[in-house]
């Protein structure tokens, strides 16, 4: 499956970076930080609550998730695509299939430090 990654999925993130965003996805889902669905992350960016957006390269068709970028961009959120949507579902703690996940904003959060260690790395990526 490395070679059908379509090239609209941009920024991908690396197997590193893969494994430490599922894993931060994982800990946002259990504190109840964690929006599954692209109609939930748009609804996240439209009200200012999204610290970031994970989206999958894998959805079919890619397209129904590509508005979020745009939206991002304008609303100043990081974005990233993973290849897999079904290991998104995992750390989503669902066990069917998530192309987009919305990690939010929640004041006196535990995951801050570990939240804006994964959004530089992700800003990184789009340099």
């Amino acid at each position: 499956t490395e070679a059908q990654v379509n090239p609209k999925a941009y920024p991908l993130a690396d197997a590193t970076l893969t494994k430490t965003i599922l894993d931060l996805v994982q800990q946002a889902s259990n504190y109840k930080q964690l929006r599954k669905g692209a109609n939930e992350a748009t609804k996240t960016l439209n009200r200012g609550i999204a610290e970031f957006i994970v989206m999958a390269a894998d959805a079919e068709p890619l397209e129904i998730i590509l508005h979020l970028p745009l939206l991002c961009e304008d609303k100043n959120v990081p974005y990233v695509f993973v290849r897999s949507k079904q290991a998104l579902g995992r750390a989503c703690g669902v066990s069917r299939p998530v192309i987009a996940t919305s990690v939010t904003i929640k004041e006196g959060s535990q995951l801050k430090p570990q939240i804006q260690s994964v959004q530089m790395a992700i800003e990184r990526l789009l340099v």
